[in-house]
């Protein structure tokens, strides 16, 4: 960034490597306008189960780029990436923050948005009634004054688990009214460094201690338009209802699906929930699951930690061509993860 550059697709931690945001062609606030981190990447090297390097690109071996993109690590190590990057002039964001009061109001807002390169919604998981789906959609771009200034380094940090439940229902639904209210204009301009803006959760390291030692869990899904706001609306109305709360939940739109048998978009909304690890939570999230499935939607790979092979299969249909892809290169039973061998994929 200091040299005037930047990534054209990031995720919403910078706490990534970029073999990883091959691995799992990670997206961000600009899917729409900008698809996946694949989308910057002209080629990579891969090493082989034999011991071989692979060049991969669009036009060299080209199924097996596909297949590596998204592909979660199952068909070899990346050992370097030649990727694309976006000229800026300056290391600040032009944002536009809107406070909807419902779901209606938050997806009346995103289409009217759609022109704006990055776009993301905080969502009130825990609101009912005519306040469902409630929230604060942030919208911007690149400004063009301000500087290349870098980010600083964290300087808070959670240096124990509390001796006490920090999250629980009552801290997320205040935590979720502070959210919604700290907006005190339906309409907000502003302009903030890249920092706050694409990874707000960095500002403090090892935050996920406030969760226990049982821990959390990020339960992503995206769910296509075709399915109608309705589902949406029942889905988000399941898991305010449930009781088992979010304190963090991330609304974006996401733009056509692309040609990587694994990679997790397609034109549809993606809902992102942090939910803490209780009795009855998987359960629950099995549930979901199934109407998730029964609507066209799946699940993100790289948040996932539960799904069934059932589930991925009807999620990612072209999971049979991966794995052809993967026996050509002997990647199957040398290459594997707890992941894959769940969803049935070693």
């Amino acid at each position: 960034m200091p040299r005037g550059w930047f990534l054209k697709v990031t995720p919403g931690t910078r706490f990534v490597t970029l073999g990883g945001a091959v691995a799992a062609d990670v997206h961000g606030k600009s899917h729409h306008a900008t698809g996946c981190f694949s989308e910057s990447v002209d080629s990579f090297r891969l090493l082989l189960a034999s011991g071989e390097v692979w060049n991969c690109s669009r036009d060299e071996n080209p199924e097996l780029f596909h297949a590596t993109c998204g592909g979660m690590g199952l068909t070899g190590v990346i050992l370097d990436v030649t990727l694309r990057l976006l000229p800026i002039r300056s290391a600040y964001f032009d944002r536009v923050t809107y406070r909807c009061d419902g779901l209606d109001a938050l997806l009346e807002r995103l289409q009217e948005t759609a022109g704006v390169t990055y776009s993301v919604a905080w969502i009130d998981c825990v609101a009912t009634g005519r306040h469902l789906g409630r929230g604060v959609l942030t919208v911007g771009e690149h400004a063009t004054e301000g500087g290349l200034v870098p980010h600083r380094p964290p300087r808070l940090a959670l240096p124990f688990e509390p001796p006490f439940e920090a999250v629980n229902r009552l801290s997320i639904r205040a935590f979720n009214a502070l959210v919604y209210h700290k907006e005190l204009r339906a309409v907000k301009r502003s302009r903030v460094h890249y920092a706050p803006f694409f990874y707000p959760l960095d500002i403090a390291r090892d935050w996920n201690r406030l969760y226990g030692r049982a821990g959390f869990t990020q339960y992503q899904f995206v769910l296509p338009f075709a399915a109608g706001a309705d589902a949406l609306r029942r889905l988000m109305g399941r898991i305010a209802g449930s009781g088992l709360g979010s304190s963090l939940a991330v609304l974006k739109v996401a733009g056509a699906a692309n040609a990587n048998p694994l990679s997790f978009p397609l034109a549809g909304w993606t809902l992102a929930l942090d939910f803490k690890i209780q009795p009855g939570l998987f359960e629950f999230l099995d549930g979901l699951d199934a109407e998730l499935a029964d609507r066209g939607g799946r699940l993100y790979l790289a948040k996932d930690v539960r799904m069934s092979a059932a589930t991925f299969r009807r999620g990612y249909p072209r999971w049979e061509d991966f794995q052809r892809v993967r026996e050509k290169v002997g990647a199957i039973g040398r290459f594997a993860s707890l992941q894959s061998k769940r969803l049935g994929l070693d």
